[in-house]
């Protein structure tokens, strides 16, 4: 049950190479900073502010927390959440609702901005608020359980879901009344879902607000419970403190997306590739090892198809092979078209949720760019393997020189010939089977240690000028 996850039937919404995969590394985490901090303060009259939206995640469930621990460090009158989520899975909504339910400070819900949503698990924690209020054109509801993959669960594990939520929901409802109960409960039955003014004139909500100063103003006086103490909202004109995420925060929530999964995933990849064959800097090992972990933190806080990462794994393979033993690039056609493919099973598998897809486009992107880097590379090995040496013996073969003298017979028997020949910038002893003169052009045909074999080099007869009268 701990990968078990809400339905939404809503429409949905060598170096340089590793110098380059460190850059998109740090470009992926710059992105993810929050704009700005801000300043603790204690006071009277004051609300925190927090802003959560995405899927329901645990980084989500700890800036709550910290939230929460905040507010009641600061005697604030009450903490406004912000809320805009597609949903997310059950433990974790779980451990929101308790620390909600705990909580010595008044928490307010507010679903905005307009075209806003709290479906799925979203809807729960709205419900658990001590009071909630709704942005006009926003959605609440539509919270059907499905297992960890995205698929339906079996019957008898779905109905004891089914009635374990409707239970959960009708003790967090019940002080509202029978019409604000029935309608919680079909979110969970029928995954219904209704808009703010619907929810508002049921009683499941307390306000519509048209932002967060009208939504405080609107729930001044209001008599809420918390903690089994009744206490009444003081928060009309108040002054409202934002408590937004740390940088740290960002990133792990931002991880919940199934794109930037994609791509840490191909980083780390090709990262540890390269680091396997030019081992000895280690800046692309650790880049790999970096982008792999966080890219499986992020797998396990969404939905996810791991026939799909098995897929992943052999279009690397192939990409390995590839690189390997280069041919023509089928290889690493096949692994880009097996990447495709691995993408798409891995988040779109039937039935999960829209948060948890990744688009037809984005996959294409994701592969074609992994696919390109390895053909990049087969390229590049290809053309080390064609190209002509240009050191040791077999970058000496056929080498032009010139005689620096008169070459001299040696020694007795077969004929021998040696003298000095400047070949690349230096003088070398040579030897060759026949006579060459001073300045003649002569070709390495061998080596023995540091003695060259040499030949004269063959020329082409010049014509002959000629003359008119």
């Amino acid at each position: 049950m701990n990968d078990l996850r809400f339905r939404q039937r809503l429409p949905g919404r060598g170096r340089i190479p590793a110098l380059w995969l460190g850059l998109a590394l740090l470009l992926l985490l710059l992105l993810a900073f929050p704009a700005g901090a801000q300043e603790s303060t204690t006071g009277t009259n004051q609300v925190l502010v927090l802003q959560a939206d995405g899927p329901v995640t645990p980084t989500m469930a700890s800036y709550f927390n910290r939230g929460i621990n905040a507010g009641q460090a600061q005697q604030a009158n009450a903490i406004l959440i912000i809320l805009d989520t597609p949903g997310g899975g059950i433990d974790t909504t779980q451990e929101i609702v308790q620390s909600f339910r705990n909580a010595q400070v008044p928490i307010i819900v507010y679903i905005a901005p307009a075209g806003a949503q709290a479906a799925s698990a979203g809807s729960i924690i709205t419900l658990a608020a001590h009071a909630a209020g709704m942005a006009p054109e926003t959605v609440i509801g539509a919270a059907s359980p499905v297992d960890g993959s995205g698929a339906d669960i079996e019957e008898t594990l779905y109905r004891k879901l089914v009635e374990d939520l409707k239970a959960q929901v009708r003790g967090l409802v019940s002080r509202r009344g029978a019409a604000p109960v029935a309608l919680a409960e079909a979110m969970i039955e029928d995954a219904r879902a209704v808009s703010a003014e619907e929810a508002l004139a049921v009683g499941l909500i307390d306000a519509v607000a048209v932002s967060s100063p009208d939504l405080l103003n609107q729930l001044d006086g209001l008599e809420v419970t918390v903690a089994g103490q009744p206490r009444t909202l003081h928060t009309a004109n108040a002054q409202q403190q934002p408590l937004n995420m740390s940088w740290v925060e960002v990133v792990l929530h931002a991880l919940a997306n199934p794109l930037l999964i994609s791509l840490l995933l191909t980083i780390g990849v090709q990262a540890i590739l390269i680091e396997l064959s030019s081992p000895g800097g280690y800046v692309a090992g650790l880049i790999g090892v970096l982008s792999l972990g966080l890219a499986f933190y992020g797998l396990g806080q969404l939905p996810t198809n791991w026939f799909g990462l098995g897929l992943i794994f052999v279009a690397f393979v192939l990409f390995i092979f590839e690189v390997k033993s280069p041919g023509l690039g089928g290889l690493a056609v096949a692994g880009t078209l097996t990447l495709l493919a691995g993408l798409l099973v891995l988040f779109n598998s039937p039935g999960t949720p829209s948060f948890a897809r990744i688009s037809l486009l984005g996959a294409i992107i994701v592969a074609a760019m992994s696919g390109g880097l390895f053909l990049f590379v087969v390229a590049k090995v290809t053309s080390a393997q064609r190209r002509r040496p240009i050191t040791g013996r077999e970058g000496m073969m056929g080498q032009p020189g010139r005689a620096r003298k008169a070459f001299v017979l040696a020694g007795e028997g077969p004929l021998v010939y040696s003298g000095n020949v400047l070949v690349m910038g230096e003088i070398w002893q040579a030897q060759a089977t026949e006579p060459i003169a001073q300045g003649d052009e002569i070709s390495v045909t061998g080596i023995d240690g540091m003695v060259l074999f040499v030949e004269k080099a063959s020329t082409q007869p010049q014509p002959q000028e000629t003359h008119a009268i």
